[in-house]
């Protein structure tokens, strides 16, 4: 029989082959036809008599499944319907289970959501020792709905299970088969042969311990729940993010060896669909697409990238394009600040790579060049030195000549606009922004600046770049703090002057971060550092007139910078770690602290959009969310603005400013422009 998604091929040892091919489609991902379909196909296995077992693998290199097709999370109806659905797939997963011959997952690659809890259906699952294992439901405001929240803790123990689950961090192959998550993890070279061997000795499948087990048992499932539960409240507020909460109560009730914890999984899951956190999750998950399908239009593959200016940016950008595989140049006036560099480099490839011989390829790939020999070789030129227009203008003046006509000379300014760099240049139009953010190795936006002059093939080149290096390419009109800095800059500013107004910085940070943000802004500029703070502010004022605070330029004029001195708003211990003053009683509600930091903050969006800075709300959104972590959950500030009602929070806004005086221009109104 012929499948859409599926095939189905016998070997001459009698062992079926089941390639999942999903069609039309470049990777693996599950809907409602393709586990019909399997539901099928395991029908007619379950009465064949000759097969010696069945391998289940992927027929794409893309990798194995990467989960559940989130396209149809838009397509339910109600929340009758998504437990319809997940119900189904939690029959077809049990008759896989249910099966009489051996039965093997054989995974390469990604092995996400519904693929693992497919294989987890299984029994016995073979992996390649670089695979990547995991669930990232909670990423999306949901939880596993095919089982998998039960077969997990119930394979490897509550412990480590609800952790996988709850954390979303994926597993190698090689952790996997530790934790005995997969039977073992091989070389790609003997993955076949490792199947195949599986099907054809039916060595025993894999148990949990004895103390794997008890973790489950009611008594253990309490206390353990309780420990669980205070840490994650610690890292996680219920109210934002309730789908780990959700993981925990089921297992802690029901436990995972009943009928009624797939029930009540399936329940619950399907709630969650509906979901004002899932909703907007779902959102951010398919900008983050969008901004990944930038690039692929263009051929350009750049091996040699070469930076200028070896400090914290220059040098953790040439570690990063290091870590994704190309030979990169890094040069400065003096060898110190390259050897540092190459230190920070080498601690990232111990953190991201573990293996040594991972670390010296890497290592390998970064080459100290005070000369600055590698402008001429390299396919890519970054610039990264202080945010300075004249010493920017010289770099490119000198290198210009030098490099190869068909290389992107790009500047990492955070904020000086390339139609003032570029002035310099015999041909302005190569100068393009490809402007990162700190940390680069954490953060995943890159604003990809065009200027007036910048030629399309050069913006175009420089997308495929980003995407090249594993980063989310954001596309930005070059105006002063293009889209992130020009947004954040207001809000910084403004939770400073509530701090000049007496409000404590532990409450400005308090309500933020009970707004959703992952820090306060009073924390946030000590991190960035109130030097580039100040430098940023003091360019940006330039152009639009916003006053500095004072105790910010005092604070920088007293080398006072924040994380990375000791001190800044706060103090730090030599760990970096920040030494939280008392809190002084604050009777105020901390919304009205929320909404005067983000309506200050929206107005500089939609101000971004009258000007065109990014194509539309959406690109803002993503912007916003991987540029500065705007809380997740929300679905970033335009999102969030509609939510809410966008003409009602415009007035919040005016009236804001009618309290206040003269404080802040007329503002125009808030809309939206599309693409």
């Amino acid at each position: 029989m012929n499948y859409k998604n599926w095939r189905l091929e016998t070997d001459a040892h009698h062992i079926q082959w089941l390639y999942f091919d999903k069609q039309h489609a470049s990777v693996n991902t599950i809907n409602k036809e393709v586990m019909e379909e399997l539901s099928s196909i395991l029908d007619l296995l379950a009465t064949d008599t000759q097969s010696a077992g069945l391998i289940i693998t992927s027929a794409k290199k893309s990798g194995f499944i990467a989960g559940a097709d989130i396209t149809q999370f838009n397509q339910f109806k109600d929340i009758s319907e998504a437990i319809s659905v997940l119900t189904l797939g939690q029959r077809v997963f049990a008759k896989l289970a249910a099966l009489k011959i051996p039965t093997v997952a054989m995974i390469d690659g990604f092995c996400l959501g519904g693929g693992l809890e497919l294989a987890l259906a299984c029994r016995y699952r073979i992996a390649e020792e670089n695979s990547r294992l995991g669930f990232p439901e909670v990423k999306l405001g949901i939880i596993p709905g095919w089982g998998g929240t039960v077969r997990t803790v119930r394979l490897i123990g509550a412990p480590s299970g609800l952790n996988m689950i709850i954390s979303t961090q994926t597993l190698t192959g090689k952790a996997a088969a530790k934790i005995g998550l997969v039977d073992v993890a091989v070389p790609k070279r003997q993955l076949k042969h490792a199947a195949e061997y599986y099907i054809v000795n039916k060595p025993a499948a894999h148990q949990p311990s004895t103390l794997q087990s008890w973790t489950n048992q009611p008594v253990l499932r309490q206390v353990l729940g309780h420990l669980i539960r205070k840490k994650l409240q610690q890292k996680v507020n219920p109210l934002h993010y309730p789908a780990p909460f959700h993981v925990l109560d089921n297992w802690e009730l029901l436990g995972v060896e009943t009928d009624a914890a797939f029930e009540r999984e399936a329940r619950t899951c399907g709630k969650l669909f509906f979901s004002d956190t899932c909703q907007n999750l779902v959102h951010v998950y398919f900008l983050q697409e969008k901004l990944k399908s930038l690039g692929k239009e263009t051929s350009f593959n750049p091996q040699h990238v070469h930076v200028i200016g070896a400090g914290t940016m220059g040098g953790d950008i040439a570690a990063w394009c290091a870590l994704r595989g190309l030979t990169v140049t890094l040069q400065d006036l003096e060898p110190r600040y390259i050897a540092a560099a190459i230190k920070r480099a080498h601690a990232l490839f111990k953190d991201k790579l573990k293996e040594r011989h991972l670390i010296q390829k890497a290592m390998d790939n970064l080459i100290g060049d005070l000369q600055g020999n590698g402008v001429a070789k390299a396919d890519v030129i970054i610039e990264a030195v202080v945010e300075d227009l004249a010493i920017k203008q010289a770099v490119f003046k000198s290198i210009e000549a030098q490099a190869k006509p068909q290389a992107i000379l790009a500047t990492n300014t955070s904020s000086i606009p390339l139609d003032d760099i570029n002035t310099v240049m015999q041909q302005p139009e190569r100068l393009v922004g490809i402007h990162y953010f700190n940390p680069v190795a954490k953060m995943q936006l890159v604003e990809v600046v065009r200027g007036k002059r910048t030629h399309t093939d050069i913006v175009n080149k420089a997308i495929s770049f980003v995407r090249r290096i594993d980063r989310l390419p954001l596309p930005v009109k070059s105006s002063p703090g293009f889209l992130v800095n020009r947004i954040l800059m207001p809000y910084l500013l403004e939770s400073i002057d509530l701090l000049n107004e007496g409000v404590p910085m532990t409450i400005i940070d308090k309500a933020m971060t009970q707004f959703g943000m992952p820090m306060g802004p009073i924390t946030l500029a000590d991190t960035v550092g109130l030097d580039v703070c100040l430098s940023v502010a003091n360019y940006l004022t330039t152009y639009f007139h916003t006053p500095v605070p004072v105790r910010l330029t005092e604070l920088v004029a007293q080398h006072n910078l924040g994380r990375k001195t000791g001190q800044g708003f706060y103090k730090y211990d030599k760990r970096g770690k920040q030494i939280k003053p008392e809190t002084a009683p604050y009777e105020k509600p901390l919304d009205d602290i929320s909404n005067r930091l983000i309506l200050r903050m929206l107005n500089e969006a939609f101000a971004c959009l009258r000007e065109g800075v990014v194509a539309d709300g959406d690109w803002l959104d993503a912007g916003m969310v991987y540029g500065t972590g705007f809380a997740p959950f929300r679905g970033g500030p335009i999102h969030y603005a509609k939510s809410q009602g966008i003409a009602e929070l415009y007035q919040q806004f005016i009236k804001q400013q009618e309290a206040r005086g003269e404080k802040l221009k007329a503002a125009p109104a808030w809309e939206l422009t599309e693409a």
